[in-house]
């Protein structure tokens, strides 16, 4: 009997053996197909976020496509303010006086003036010379300087650019009107109002004889028809992709973040990669304005063009500035939340420092009473209303800034530090427990 019990036991022992090599050959076996569908997944993750990351800079120049040439009042509001810039005043004024000075015969109007008027004429022109022209140009040009000085030039400078953003509509979409010309090829707008304002300047001030110049106008070319047929295919497509391609590349990133093994790691990756490459565009912004104002026509106003040039892609500087404050916030909250043993760090800093406030204030009599147990118990909740909320304000934003996603991120943090405070000290329980190793499969008693 002993030696069959031996025998049975000995035999069961190779039984349970046999059974653990099979069961480790069949995981082995698993493995090899495992893998490759672990890789082909991590492969697709990451030419996700790629796409996306790379979408990003296009997304923010259709934002401001779309902001600047498909909204009126967001490009008027945008070159508001080059009504008041210096090198954009002598451009202008230089304009006029030209125009001016190209419908007004000298001749004509020396020898048309009374002889009662011509002392009132020498003493408005000054000493003319053997330089009538120069004087005369002189003259006209200080009047135009302080009509493009005076307050009502603002108004009027925002009127023509409004007609010039109408114009600039009419030939990429055909809609328009008004005082917007489509004259054969040109898109045109009349600059006659400014060049008016110049000659009753001009009567105001002694040079009477102004009266007798026809009316001027000057028409100020906008765009050609050779460029308005390839323009108005981009406008075309940005119309269609405008609006989407931004959701597009979010969507492509979180495509990604979904399919990536590691969600957080993933995450940080793909902010920081969407951060640098809007940023790059606005590297890319500032490399081509020098490149953009060498490339003009002679006789242009680099200074104004320079002024135009930064007016116009403000909006777009503003977005990129923007996009990277919120590629590094959204970067820096998913690896402070994570389980490294440095973003532990800095939350038991975090709470190290709110414990102490609260124990300062538990010593100095502050009793908040059934406050603090309500706001322990329902923690959780509130955070995730708090993160809401600022998410909330910033879709809700009409235009954010970089400094809007700094200061949501600010007041969240504030709010966050309030709840965390009048909660008291909780420790870092919710990590301690994330980072906490599976505990070992109970072991198969042995028969």
């Amino acid at each position: 009997m002993p030696d069959d019990t031996g025998r049975t036991s000995a035999d069961d022992e190779v039984r349970r053996l046999r059974a653990r090599v099979a069961a480790l050959e069949a995981e082995a076996q698993a493995q090899p197909a495992g893998r490759p569908r672990r890789r082909g997944r991590s492969t697709l993750a990451t030419v996700l976020i790629v796409l996306g990351c790379l979408l990003a800079p296009l997304s923010v120049v259709a934002a401001w496509a779309s902001g600047v040439i498909g909204d009126t009042d967001r490009y008027v509001s945008t070159v508001q303010p080059l009504a008041a810039d210096p090198d954009v005043q002598d451009a202008v004024a230089a304009r006029v006086t030209d125009a001016a000075m190209d419908h007004i015969d000298l001749q004509d109007l020396l020898s048309s003036a009374a002889s009662d008027e011509r002392p009132l004429l020498e003493k408005a022109l000054g000493k003319l010379g053997n330089s009538l022209e120069d004087a005369v140009r002189s003259f006209v040009n200080d009047k135009a300087r302080d009509v493009v000085a005076s307050d009502a030039f603002e108004t009027l400078w925002t009127e023509l650019n409004r007609k010039a953003h109408a114009a600039m509509n009419k030939a990429l979409t055909g809609d328009g009107g008004g005082a917007v010309q489509l004259d054969g090829n040109t898109v045109t707008v009349d600059l006659a109002p400014v060049v008016e304002q110049v000659k009753q300047r001009l009567i105001d001030n002694g040079l009477t004889l102004a009266e007798k110049i026809p009316e001027v106008h000057t028409d100020f070319a906008v765009a050609k028809s050779e460029d308005i047929t390839k323009a108005r295919t981009g406008f075309r497509l940005l119309q269609l992709v405008g609006n989407w391609l931004p959701v597009l590349a979010l969507l492509l990133v979180a495509g990604g973040v979904l399919l990536a093994r590691n969600r957080r790691r993933a995450v940080v990756t793909a902010a920081l990669c969407v951060a640098v490459t809007v940023a790059l565009l606005g590297l890319a912004l500032t490399v081509f304005r020098p490149v953009y104002l060498d490339a003009l026509p002679e006789g242009v106003s680099q200074p104004a063009a320079g002024s135009v040039y930064d007016a116009l892609t403000h909006f777009l500087r503003t977005t990129v500035r923007m996009t990277v404050a919120l590629g590094v916030i959204v970067a820096l909250a998913t690896w402070l939340t994570g389980t490294g043993r440095r973003a532990g760090l800095v939350r038991n800093l975090w709470f190290s420092g709110i414990g102490a406030v609260r124990g300062t204030a538990d010593r100095a009599g502050m009793n908040l009473g059934p406050v603090g147990p309500w706001v322990a118990g329902h923690r959780k909740w509130i955070v995730w209303v708090l993160i809401a909320a600022a998410v909330l304000t910033y879709l809700l934003w009409s235009y954010p800034t970089g400094w809007v996603v700094i200061g949501l991120a600010l007041a969240l943090l504030f709010a966050l530090a309030v709840v965390d405070f009048l909660a008291g000290p909780s420790g870092d329980t919710e990590t301690d427990t994330d980072t906490a190793q599976p505990a070992d499969p109970p072991k198969t008693p042995v028969s």
